[in-house]
């Protein structure tokens, strides 16, 4: 990861604009999966609403998914 945000630092230093998909709202039990991002790096994040967990729908065998909301968070160096 230190690599890959190595790069989206030294590409927006250069004015390339850089959208990353990446983490979103996914958890492993109760445990919410939160990827740390370096201060400064992105302008703006932005979480988009993608629905019912997949995977969620087949470990629950046919259990209701009403709590199993999920979305994408994007990072945008603009």
């Amino acid at each position: 990861m230190e690599d890959l945000f190595g790069v989206i630092r030294r590409s927006k230093e250069r004015g390339v604009f850089v959208a990353l998909s990446i983490d979103g709202t996914k958890r492993s039990g109760e445990f919410v999966c939160d990827l740390p991002v370096p201060d400064g790096l992105f302008q703006r994040e932005v979480f988009i609403s993608i629905g019912r967990s997949m995977l969620k729908r087949f470990q629950m065998d046919g259990q209701s998914l009403e709590g199993e909301v999920v979305a994408d968070r994007l990072l945008l160096t603009y």
